[in-house]
């Protein structure tokens, strides 16, 4: 299994959140909440939490494309809906170590 993971700063997280999860869930399978999303995307799992400050993906999928796939498609959403704002996104393999203490982030481990 491939993984990989970001952190945004922004004191918007749960509004990206949010509109990512709204949109999204028009063509794939969404959960989400003000603080946690879960999208399945085709190629994989993405997982989102949000906090005052800080909005995080964390990615899972079985094939290069797949996490790739993801991570553009995250990019482009992400800069549509927070056109206001320079975000800096920087992608990194893996997961966090340890993961962050949430108990919504258990399945992408």
């Amino acid at each position: 299994m491939l993984h990989c993971h970001t952190n945004i700063e922004t004191e918007n997280a749960s509004k990206y959140l949010q509109q990512l999860c709204k949109h999204f869930r028009h063509k794939v399978t969404v959960e989400y909440n003000k603080t946690f999303g879960r999208v399945e995307f085709p190629g994989g799992l993405c997982l989102m939490t949000a906090d005052q400050t800080v909005l995080s993906f964390y990615c899972k999928a079985q094939k290069p494309e797949g996490v790739g796939m993801m991570q553009s498609v995250l990019d482009q959403h992400l800069v549509k809906f927070a056109w206001r704002e320079d975000l800096n996104v920087t992608w990194q393999d893996g997961l966090p170590d340890p993961l962050p203490a949430n108990p919504n982030l258990e399945e992408i481990g």
